[in-house]
């Protein structure tokens, strides 16, 4: 197959969040008019259509058969963002992260797709073991042995503008509170990844019919998370105080919180998640695809300070 032109039809799965919306900016501003964005939440789909004017959209639950396969018909290439990242019930992480994912594969097979870009997890080499790491470790699977041509991306914490959840949440989290809580000493290391990073490096594999292997992609600089804490209150000029509890006490907050809300923001699960002391290695990103990293910092100050999109937010 060749690379994907920007004539081509791309349907994009999962595409109004975090990732699909970034991604959709920068393939829209490489001249990119022929794409079709599905996702589940309407709300932020329409926000993906009022930003990028004339692609086509659709609501669709993935994890349901329905006539929302016959979207694929013609398609060059698809790319597969749909995932269940958080939640309290292992059933919805098996319905978005496995089902879903197979309703997709039976559409490309039956519509023959010629190219698959899977975006996976660095969790697949975690320590951690929750129903995300669990059923993220079978999506890939299902891709793996689907038939189809396929570029497996596994990247890390990611942030940037559209975050309804992680960095995004928090930053507005601060706003809200004048003390910013922090589980035991914070120095917890993350390997932040700027999102559109790694759009770019999606782009790439699109254009250059890149398949055939899975790459780990993190971020370029080891971050502690109170150091993220604070790059957040510095880029926003907040005020907020910064202070430290104990985390056996954090994680029972975090429990009371779960008993109260049925969609909690941060669970007991991704705490201990992140105190697992997880290290990923990655690719060289600028070596692999062509992609500079941006520096944190200033990916910081980009995702929280630009006049339009630092100020949308996404439905959870």
């Amino acid at each position: 197959m060749p690379p994907v032109m920007s004539h081509n039809l791309i349907v994009i799965t999962g595409a109004a969040g975090l990732v699909g919306q970034n991604l959709l900016l920068l393939l829209r501003e490489r001249g990119y008019k022929n794409l079709l964005a599905i996702d589940m939440h309407a709300d932020n789909l329409a926000v993906a259509a009022k930003l990028n004017p004339g692609i086509k959209t659709l609501c669709a639950d993935l994890s349901l058969k329905g006539e929302w396969h016959k979207a694929f018909e013609g398609a060059s290439a698809v790319v597969q963002l749909h995932a269940q990242i958080t939640g309290l019930h292992e059933r919805d992480f098996e319905r978005n992260n496995i089902e879903a994912t197979r309703h997709v594969l039976e559409a490309c097979q039956a519509y023959n797709i010629p190219y698959l870009l899977h975006v996976s997890s660095s969790v697949l080499h975690s320590v951690v073991d929750d129903a995300y790491t669990r059923t993220k470790r079978i999506q890939e699977e299902l891709v793996k042995n689907s038939g189809i041509k396929n570029c497996i991306l596994r990247p890390t914490l990611m942030f940037g503008w559209f975050d309804p959840k992680h960095l995004g949440w928090l930053s507005r989290f601060m706003v809200r509170t004048p003390v910013f809580p922090i589980p035991g000493d914070g120095k917890f290391m993350r390997q932040p990844l700027y999102n559109r990073d790694f759009c770019r490096a999606i782009i790439a594999c699109l254009e250059s019919d890149r398949a055939g292997q899975a790459y780990d992609i993190v971020g370029a600089e080891d971050v502690d998370y109170v150091d993220i804490i604070k790059a957040i209150k510095d880029a926003k000029e907040l005020r907020t105080v910064i202070i430290h509890i104990p985390f056996r006490f954090f994680d029972w907050l975090l429990c009371v919180a779960a008993k109260l809300t049925r969609d909690p923001p941060f669970t007991s699960a991704q705490l201990h998640a992140l105190a697992a002391g997880d290290y990923f290695r990655g690719v060289d990103i600028e070596r692999e695809f062509g992609v500079h990293p941006t520096p944190f910092n200033e990916a910081i100050h980009e995702t929280f300070t630009h006049p339009v999109y630092s100020n949308i937010v996404l439905e959870r």
